[in-house]
């Protein structure tokens, strides 16, 4: 069963208390995503691993704690996923960004990749997928399998708001992938939008209807 994180933080949940309000605007909608993804980044990258090295400070010679080295790469999945890369990559400047899209098939319903461009060196990074809304899973699960499906082993998945549903299925498909999420709501309802939720995510960062 893949490892599951759900933030408590109270700065975290308060944010995400306005995030949700019908009335809160495109544009605070949009700082606001910026702003809780930059908070979760540092609980995602809690396992980066360090390495030693000897530096001078104003006053003496001492051995301090630096990343060692470990490449972090961002793949949002389009187009929702677009709003939660600033705030990451204010955490993680050095970090590289590739992009997934994905549609679902009106006669399979199933998930079918449109677009997909990624960092050259992807395989030998640790890569973040990003997208607000886990809802059924499907287009999350898919992406992920993408992923893996061109070598790439270290993935972890953040999100913004999740459904049971979603996270079932995520942990099934992909039980070596950790889920890390704001919010876990209560259920998804006949036109699979999470419920209490909070809408369209892609809508409201972008003001389309």
């Amino acid at each position: 069963m893949a490892q599951f994180f759900l933030f408590d933080h109270p700065l975290i949940q308060h944010k995400i208390s306005i995030l949700r309000d019908k009335n809160t605007s495109t544009k605070e909608f949009r700082e606001l995503v910026h702003e809780i993804s930059m908070l979760m980044a540092y609980e995602v990258t809690r396992d980066l691993p360090l390495t030693e090295k000897v530096i001078e400070t104003p006053v003496a010679t001492t051995t301090a704690k630096v990343l060692a080295g470990k490449k972090v790469a961002l793949v949002p999945i389009l187009r929702a996923g677009l709003g939660m890369v600033d705030g990451m990559l204010a955490i993680i400047p050095s970090a590289k960004v590739g992009h997934i899209g994905l549609y679902r098939d009106p006669n399979t319903l199933k998930p079918v990749e449109y677009y997909c461009k990624l960092p050259e060196d992807i395989t030998e990074r640790e890569v973040i997928v990003l997208d607000p809304m886990l809802a059924t899973g499907g287009s999350s699960s898919a992406a992920i399998q993408f992923l893996k499906d061109r070598g790439i082993k270290n993935i972890k998945f953040v999100c913004l708001i999740s459904a049971p549903e979603g996270i079932e299925r995520l942990q099934n498909d992909h039980p070596d992938v950790p889920v890390f999420c704001a919010a876990k709501d209560e259920r998804l309802n006949d036109h699979a939008y999470i419920i209490p939720g909070l809408g369209d995510a892609g809508d409201r960062l972008f003001g389309t209807n």
